[in-house]
């Protein structure tokens, strides 16, 4: 499991939603949707936030915002579903 956190935002530093991209093999654009919307109903700044989530082999990638509080929320939105993740890679069902 690897999480990042910054590098989400629309400034000119902020490239880590672009080299995600490049690694990953599959995405997950509901992990990244769930965070937006966590994010969305504290601050309204949260949609600004572009993520990208997903698989490379057996890893799992999902950028979080930078902020602590967008870092923690977004964890907090995502965590328990990010665990049932691997089972389902090894082939097993919900």
């Amino acid at each position: 499991l690897i999480l990042t956190t910054g590098g989400t935002g629309l400034g000119p530093r902020d490239v880590t939603v672009q080299a995600t991209s490049e690694i990953l093999e599959r995405e997950m654009p509901a992990v990244v949707t769930a965070i937006q919307t966590y994010g969305q109903t504290r601050t309204p700044y949260a949609m600004l936030s572009r993520a990208k989530a997903g698989v490379r082999g057996k890893t799992v990638i999902v950028n979080f915002p930078g902020s602590s509080n967008g870092a923690r929320e977004g964890l907090n939105a995502v965590f328990p579903a990010l665990l049932h993740v691997y089972p389902m890679m090894q082939g097993g069902g919900h």
